[in-house]
């Protein structure tokens, strides 16, 4: 039984959350809210002002920003439960603040992070991206880096290795490094006069690493045989390869992909290539970014990407689900905008699905060619209400959108998040670079899988004994782990991927008392805090098991709620005391409020998303409600 002052309570913070959503949003009928990570996107970003040469006040507050993360003692963190600190984040961040004039190289803190980055093993022990950076900007020798042939770029998409295994944002990142990295291309900035040769530390037993740098190369060099035998001219082709390629993915505002770290490596790369730093792509480039500086309250970020289509879209269906009626103004508004970013271009998306139309929608709010899975899914969400009402006018909308959908269904009956069927093995068994293997490839994802099977089942009314809906399904029977949970992989983690798994089978019609179902609901309650909450640590991305993290968070919360919720018809005490404590979290503002649960880059990049605190609670308050108030 629900009782009568918890269910007000319930309405009042629906209330709450549908007056200020609606007071954020914006003319155009977009919400625009902060995609915060860490400090690495501030400090590539105050390189590339002082590359160009750039007198700004950016510079200063995107410095303010990145010294409040870290702490006195010299160490930056990525989470707040981040044990011993993050050695990129810290060579990352002293760096950026030395070039950005808010440290003097004598200062404490900079003494204070050697001390703690040669307590890890130096730079060298340093992320991937990190000593491409450094490499960029000639504090770390190109000849520490294991070699990727740039004649890989030649190979093309359909033979067993070729640079299009990669998915797209990791190409967009791999061509100007590739660019850069054959012509040991650097470029010194003009700034402090600091020695970073005793921060390098010794190199590690790299032999396993040199192995496989050499058998990539071989096999490189075996699908090349073919082809004239003029190193030469092989290696010019690569390099114009590469340029055409990046040439090619811009978006209208001058960013490559929409990503801040693909337009950092683009510059570079071409540059190594005899870019003037006045070109008009460059120009074009830094405009771009400059509209990812978002204000927070310790200074200002550089987003790596805007969230905008995926906030809007998560928003404008939260608000329906929260009792507007689709001819509201807020969710009119937002709809509209919606139907403006649907794709129309065809991506690299279609090189392994031809024949379909583009109909995606992207995550970013200038985004044009890379449309993805949850973005497409979450906006047919919020069309749904209005293409029901109204299926004539939004039909053609609608039809495109969810053909693409169902189109990118990978052969093992999961979706990704960008491609379909990209997950060959060679990337993890041939590339060096072990800090990277979560990001070669697009495989099939639970979070991914679940999401799309709720649209489907939800949206479409297609059940479990559906070819498409089988297929999935067992995908996730599959996949399950034993305990019960799912791993998700964009968000954190098996809190996420469990309630992505277990609502999307809910709508497909499982039935309660499935095996499946049942272990994913027993782990959500034996993970529960003691104030009712759930909290999962980013540190469960790293390890692949699921990390407590002794505190909850709204998001994630709110997440395992609305699973509980999908598979019960009467409120257990798990649930309301789930409630009690989102309801109380609307109160609160400590770290737990702003603990990042988006994934990026395992153990490189976690997203803080700064809608996740409304959106979330508001969309399980409002299932809370319309499944339970009856019951009062």
């Amino acid at each position: 039984m629900v009782t009568l002052n918890q269910m007000d309570g319930v309405k009042e913070e629906i209330r709450r959350l549908t007056k200020f959503l609606i007071s954020r949003q914006q003319p155009d009928g977009r919400w625009r809210f902060c995609f915060e990570s860490g400090p690495m996107t501030d400090s590539y970003m105050i390189l590339l002002y002082r590359l160009f040469g750039k007198k700004t006040n950016a510079i200063h507050h995107l410095a303010q920003r990145i010294r409040s993360l870290g702490g006195d003692d010299g160490v930056w963190k990525l989470y707040a439960d981040e044990k011993n600190g993050n050695l990129s984040a810290t060579v990352e961040s002293v760096i950026s603040l030395l070039y950005a004039g808010a440290v003097k190289p004598n200062h404490p803190i900079v003494r204070r992070a050697r001390e703690y980055v040669m307590s890890r093993g130096g730079i060298k022990q340093a992320g991937s991206l990190t000593k491409v950076m450094l490499s960029l900007i000639g504090l770390y020798d190109w000849s520490n880096h294991q070699e990727v042939p740039a004649e890989i770029l030649l190979l093309p998409w359909w033979l067993p290795l070729s640079f299009f295994d990669f998915v797209g944002f990791t190409r967009v990142h791999v061509a100007p490094i590739l660019l850069a990295s054959d012509r040991r291309f650097s470029k010194r900035l003009p700034g402090p006069h600091v020695n970073f040769s005793d921060w390098m530390g010794k190199d590690a037993s790299l032999s396993h690493l040199l192995r496989k740098s050499e058998q990539l190369q071989y096999e490189v060099e075996v699908l090349l045989s073919r082809m004239p035998k003029k190193t030469g001219l092989l290696k010019a082709g690569a390099l114009q390869r590469g340029e055409r390629f990046i040439l090619k993915r811009i978006e209208p505002d001058g960013t490559l992909y929409s990503y801040f770290s693909s337009t950092f490596l683009m510059v570079f790369g071409l540059m190594a290539l005899g870019y003037s730093k006045r070109h008009p792509i460059f120009i074009r480039a830094i405009k771009g970014l400059e509209r990812f500086l978002f204000p927070v309250k310790q200074g200002w970020h550089l987003q790596e990407t805007t969230s905008t289509v995926w906030d809007t879209s998560l928003i404008t269906f939260a608000l329906q689900e929260a009792g507007l009626p689709p001819d509201h103004a807020a969710v009119r508004k937002g709809i509209y905008y919606l139907l403006r970013r649907q794709h129309t271009r065809y991506g690299d998306w279609a090189l392994r699905n031809p024949g379909v139309l583009p109909g995606g929608w992207g995550f970013s709010d200038i985004n044009t060619l890379n449309p993805d899975l949850d973005d497409t899914s979450a906006s047919l969400r919020a069309i749904a209400p209005v293409f029901r009402r109204n299926p004539s006018t939004f039909e053609r909308s609608w039809n495109r959108g969810v053909d693409w959908l169902l189109s990118m269904q990978n052969r093992d009956g999961g979706w990704s998040a960008f491609e379909k069927n990209t997950d060959k093995s060679w990337p993890r068994r041939l590339l060096p670079f072990e800090d990277a293997h979560t990001v070669w490839t697009d495989p099939s994802t639970n979070d991914l899988t679940g999401r799309t099977l709720e649209f489907v089942g939800k949206e479409l009314g297609w059940k479990w004994d559906h070819p498409v809906v089988q297929k999935a399904a067992q995908f996730l029977e599959r996949s399950q782990e034993a305990n019960g949970s799912w791993f998700g992989r964009w968000g954190i983690s098996y809190i996420y991927g469990t309630w992505a798994a277990l609502t999307g089978l809910a709508s497909a019609g499982y039935p309660r008392s499935h095996p499946t179902v049942e272990k994913g609901i027993r782990w959500l309650k034996s993970i529960q805090n003691k104030d009712g909450g759930w909290g999962e640590s980013c540190r469960s991305d790293i390890l692949r098991t699921y990390i407590p993290l002794r505190g909850s968070t709204p998001s994630q919360t709110a997440w395992a709620l609305d699973a509980l919720i999908a598979w019960h018809q009467k409120p257990t005490p798990e649930i309301d005391a789930g409630i009690r404590c989102l309801l109380d979290m609307a109160q609160k503002n400590g770290w737990f409020m702003r603990y990042p649960t988006g994934g990026g880059l395992s153990g490189e990049f976690y997203i803080h998303y700064h809608s996740y605190r409304y959106i979330w609670p508001l969309i399980t308050l409002s299932h809370y409600r319309k499944k339970y108030e009856e019951l009062k």
